[in-house]
This record gives structure tokens, C-alpha cells and sequence, in this order.
């Protein structure tokens, strides 16, 4: 039997001022823009992301 490691980093949902609802990633290497308005929802920092959104979900 192999022992797997769980992923350190999940995806997220998160919410834009905008009410627009937006998966991504918890280490994104870029910028990550809200796809309606363009205000930046996320930004890399030393590995994982500096998140400026509303996080509704942590998902699996």
C-alpha cells in the first residue's frame, strides 16, 4: 500500500465586489483578474496567494 501526501494548496471560490463568483487557485503564480470587471482578485506572495476577494468556500 503507498501513502499518498494530501496537496497542500485547494482551489477557492471567491466573490468579487462585483458579485461576480470566481474559482481559483490557492498559489497562483500571476495576478488573477476577476473575469467581469478587472479588479485583481488575487496575487502571488512567496508561494501562496494574497487574496483581496470574499473566500465563500475552501473546495476539495
Amino acid at each position: 500500500m503507498v501513502n499518498l501526501k494530501e496537496p497542500s494548496t485547494k482551489f477557492m471560490k471567491v466573490r468579487c465586489n462585483c458579485k461576480n463568483e470566481q474559482i481559483i487557485f490557492g498559489k497562483c503564480a500571476t495576478v488573477v483578474n476577476c473575469l467581469v470587471c478587472g479588479k485583481p482578485l488575487a496575487h502571488p506572495v512567496g508561494g501562496k496567494s494574497q487574496v483581496e476577494a470574499r473566500v465563500l468556500e475552501v473546495l476539495d
